[in-house]
């Protein structure tokens, strides 16, 4: 199964200057539950923005078309389809971004684990693709949230099948 795992604003912005534009506690908890465990595919800027390196307790694959390049934790390939060749048929991947990482798997991917953060930044540079209207995606789940002192914004998190 592959799953993409994103926090979307309502404009379909995810990152600015190489950073997420929103730090909900709630969903960093979701993220770390629902991959811990599985596999992980990242691209290259994405595994560099991370503050720890590789994310314990998973398989990292970082994703570059640099000849030789090596990052400590991870496993490395120099396309999708030649990391998801590398995963075994009964394993859980999350494509976990960046966009163009997100582009190429919307198509191959099975699931859709969201979080729709209810707020458009005024800032935002990278954006999730258009998957509405593209493939046969239904919505299986929803939960809503309001803001609170962890997070400062309304949000849902939202599961899609197809």
């Amino acid at each position: 199964m592959i799953s993409i795992i994103v926090a979307i604003a309502e404009n379909g912005a995810i990152g600015y200057k190489g950073d997420l534009i929103y730090h909900l506690s709630a969903d960093l908890k979701r993220f770390k539950a629902l991959t811990t465990g599985h596999t992980v595919i990242m691209g290259r800027k994405t595994f560099e923005s991370l503050p720890k390196g590789a994310l314990p307790n998973r398989r990292n694959i970082v994703l570059t078309r640099q000849s030789g390049a090596s990052f400590p934790g991870t496993e490395v390939f120099p396309s999708l389809s030649d990391a998801l060749n590398h995963c075994s048929s009964d394993e859980k991947v999350f494509i976990i971004g960046g966009a163009q990482v997100y582009s190429q798997a919307l198509d191959l991917a099975d699931e859709l684990d969201i979080t729709l953060v209810h707020d458009t930044p005024g800032q935002a540079d990278t954006f999730f693709p258009d998957f509405e209207g593209q493939g046969d995606w239904r919505l299986i789940s929803r939960e809503d949230h309001e803001p609170d002192d962890k997070n400062p914004f309304p949000f849902s998190f939202l599961t899609y099948h197809r």
